[in-house]
């Protein structure tokens, strides 16, 4: 979710504290909506998961490990000899889709109760290991309350985070016990908090790195890793945009704190976290202002702690990892 700049001004300011549904009557008319590139962009996106997705499928059944790059780069040619087997990819790309999806609409939903002008989502199709970059909106016009910005920030995680959990926990119902399987193939994936607590009421006793996810289950554990990371309390963030509905103009100094704080945990855990942290420092630290005085009431306060721990539910130090096979 990002801000971009909005040209034109207001005509006129309701009185009130801030926290009210319309508050600003534009001059201006939004843009149409470009459908036809909403349309092509998801469409694009559902073909190349479904394309990784038929592949986890096929590992999935034949107990091979979930990412062998070499192997899965060859076996993708297959797919052009019997394309129908992407139909397999389904149950990866539909849950993966659906997950990022309920992230966006809940900003768009925000959006359009405060007559914010925001696009519809834009998703990312890409030649990635899921087969998507994720997705995103735009938000046309500035936001001048910070009621409103906590409001827009939080839907997203937290609408994501309503349909993640049932579909992790249906994805590992369907998951099975291979002694060893998380270790091999070339990549090892972290356990968040949340699937560790589930993965112990479905397979009591069992360890993590002998449990292997169900394409569902992976398709959750992306929704996860996405959440955390939007969750951070970093610039334009989701959890950046929380931050700044609290502490104002301190946010840019806590949001340089918190990047910071990325470093030793990609030294010592993920080298992706300092990737990260060199990203958000280049290009993610810039926040509108918003000249709000009015403070946070109880519910949002409340809100905001259940936003720490969906994002502590979701977090892990080390979410990608070189396997035996690497």
């Amino acid at each position: 979710m990002s801000f971009q700049p909005y040209s034109a001004g207001a005509s006129g300011l309701e009185p009130g504290n801030g926290a009210g549904r319309r508050v600003y009557v534009w001059q201006s008319k939004s843009a149409r909506p470009r459908y036809g590139v909403h349309l092509l962009l998801i469409g694009l996106t559902l073909l190349t998961t479904s394309v990784m997705g038929a592949r986890l499928a096929l590992n999935f059944r034949y107990n091979r490990p979930a990412f062998d790059l070499e192997r899965d780069l060859a076996a993708l040619g297959d797919l052009w000899v019997q394309p129908w087997r992407i139909v397999d990819g389904l149950p990866f790309s539909l849950t993966l889709l659906v997950i990022l999806l309920a992230h966006e609409l809940g900003h768009y939903v925000a959006c359009a109760y405060y007559r914010v002008d925001a696009t519809l989502p834009y998703f990312l199709p890409a030649p990635t290991f899921i087969g998507t970059l994720g997705a995103f909106i735009r938000i046309r016009s500035p936001i001048y309350s910070k009621r409103m910005l906590f409001d827009i920030g939080i839907a997203g995680p937290l609408a994501g985070f309503v349909v993640l959990l049932p579909a992790l926990a249906i994805g590992l119902a369907y998951s099975k016990v291979i002694p060893g399987i998380a270790h091999r193939g070339d990549l090892v994936f972290g356990t968040p908090l949340l699937q560790w607590l589930l993965e112990r009421l479905i397979f009591p006793g069992v360890p993590s790195s002998d449990i292997y996810l169900h394409p569902v289950a992976r398709a959750a554990w992306v929704g996860l890793f996405a959440t955390a990371l939007n969750l951070l309390p970093i610039g334009q963030l989701d959890g950046g945009h929380i931050l700044y509905s609290f502490a104002g103009e301190r946010h840019r100094l806590l949001s340089r704190v918190f990047v910071l704080a990325l470093l030793p945990i990609g030294y010592f855990y993920w080298e992706g976290w300092l990737v990260w942290a060199v990203l958000l420092l280049l290009f993610g630290m810039r926040h509108p202002s918003i000249y709000d005085p009015t403070p946070m009431d109880q519910g949002r306060r409340r809100l905001a702690w259940l936003a720490l721990a969906v994002f502590l539910l979701c977090f892990t130090l080390s979410p990608i990892r070189p396997g035996l096979a690497s």
